[in-house]
């Protein structure tokens, strides 16, 4: 019998600093529905903490670093954005100019962006990219939440289903690794 696994920690990241965000809310419901597929999850809410304008010749504060060091922790991670200007939010762009490939190399990410009105496919697409330079293991499947200005405190049965998905797969894909099998490794023949 093989060796139990370690349930995988999922962190969300909250990239949004409005109070009444429904970022907010479509991020904890994919907590919750990594936390059903057995998960241990961690919200990073980017309201807690003063982010500065990332220098790279000063060290971060001290609580920036223990987001960066939460983000390496994890087996996957889920950004979640609002959609400002057709890309990203501002917040959520510091935090990973913060990080680097020590924080996200071999790391399972599933992006979720939520707009005011249509699918926010740049902000997903913006970060996509953003994603894969970091050497992030980006999810195929992403998330979005539409029309977010007509959403109270629960998300439309339809974007449930896809943030549900989104967080059912962080927890799936968690424990890929991408690295290449090792040279002495048996290969398969055809027979």
């Amino acid at each position: 019998m093989p060796p139990k696994q370690p349930r995988p920690l999922v962190v969300g990241v909250v990239g949004s600093l409005n109070d009444e965000s429904v970022t907010r809310i479509a991020t904890e419901r994919a907590l919750e529905a990594a936390r059903q597929r057995g998960a241990r999850t961690e919200l990073l809410d980017l309201r807690a903490v003063a982010l500065p304008t990332f220098d790279p010749n000063a060290e971060p504060p001290a609580d920036v670093a223990a987001l960066t060091d939460r983000i390496e922790a994890a087996d996957s991670v889920v950004l979640g954005t609002p959609m400002y200007h057709g890309s990203y939010s501002s917040p959520l762009k510091t935090l990973l100019d913060y990080c680097g490939f020590d924080e996200f190399d071999e790391t399972t990410v599933g992006l979720l962006a939520v707009a005011g009105g249509g699918f926010p496919l740049p902000a997903l697409e913006h970060l996509r990219a953003v994603c894969r330079a970091l050497d992030a293991w980006v999810l195929p499947h992403q998330a979005a939440v539409t029309d977010s200005h007509s959403i109270g405190d629960e998300l439309p049965e339809g974007d449930r289903d896809r943030v549900d998905e989104l967080g059912e797969q962080v927890v799936a894909y968690a424990a890929i690794d991408p690295s290449p099998p090792a040279a002495d490794a048996p290969v398969p023949t055809d027979d």
